[in-house]
């Protein structure tokens, strides 16, 4: 049974998974080693729950009992819960480590989940202690509106760990869907045209990116390819272009973008950093 859940990774997806997880009535703690980063975890929880209020979605007595169930926390001494859910940078060693740094200091059947978009959770298990207990919990950005979550079973999941994430997502009013571990699971391998195809046609100058946008959000969609990518950060959905075509055998049709790329390599990753596709200073 879960009560207590521990969001590893401050960031925008973390800070998120985190008041999805209050909102729903579970003690959370959010850690991040880096004291800036989780002060502005907090401030953005607390602006974003403010809205909430302000659309009359919650009261403000709703609002101050969700916050307090978060601590915010430096120390990894602290990250005891049920389930460990980290939202931190897409690089296997770094997930590796810190679930096999968590699994000292928690109980023997606490549950690792890992946010990857994109990385083999076979190859994650593979190297952590207790590889039964791990599966992938993939929430999409913001991950406190966004309904879906990927619960992903690796090679060595057990079922019954699968299970019990499938219905802690239903629990925080989630959609979940089980699926395989495969290069981009589902949605990413699906959307991943959304993203490349949108930059082939300003790369090859047939339109553009604000063009582009709205025929995209005229045609039903709630984001253009453009805005959503500087929602992402262009570095996270680089990554995922990147990975995906690396397990896939390099296939032309996943090769990442290098007007993407170009903009990664100068520091505009989007919303976050102020600048990318469009300027938000």
């Amino acid at each position: 049974m879960i009560n207590t859940i521990c969001v590893i990774g401050a960031g925008t997806m973390g800070s998120g998974i985190a008041q999805t997880a209050a909102q729903s009535g579970f003690y959370t703690l959010l850690f991040d080693i880096n004291i800036t980063v989780l002060e502005k975890a907090k401030t953005a929880i607390e602006k974003s729950l403010q809205f909430l209020v302000d659309k009359q979605k919650i009261s403000a007595d709703e609002k101050k009992n969700i916050f307090e169930r978060i601590g915010f926390v430096t120390d990894t001494n602290d990250c005891m819960a049920d389930i460990i859910i980290e939202a931190i940078v897409e690089k296997v060693d770094a997930k590796v480590a810190i679930f096999n740094q968590l699994a000292e200091v928690n109980h023997s059947e606490v549950i690792f989940a890992t946010n990857t978009s994109s990385l083999s959770v076979s190859e994650i298990q593979a190297k952590v202690q207790q590889p039964q207990r791990l599966v992938g919990m993939h929430f999409f950005n913001a991950a406190q509106v966004m309904k879906l979550v990927e619960v992903v079973k690796g090679e060595k999941t057990l079922d019954s760990v699968a299970q019990t994430v499938y219905e802690l997502c239903l629990q925080m009013k989630k959609t979940p869907v089980m699926c395989k571990d495969a290069p981009g699971f589902i949605v990413n391998r699906v959307a991943r045209h959304y993203y490349l195809e949108a930059m082939k046609l300003v790369e090859n100058g047939i339109a553009t990116i604000e063009s582009i946008d709205e025929i995209m959000e005229a045609s039903g969609f709630k984001m253009g390819p453009f805005k959503l990518m500087d929602l992402i950060g262009n570095d996270i959905n680089l990554a995922v272009s990147q990975s995906l075509y690396d397990a896939c055998g390099q296939a032309e049709r996943f090769k990442p973008s290098q007007l993407q790329a170009d903009k990664v390599a100068v520091g505009e990753l989007g919303k976050k950093t102020g600048k990318g596709f469009y300027n938000y200073n």
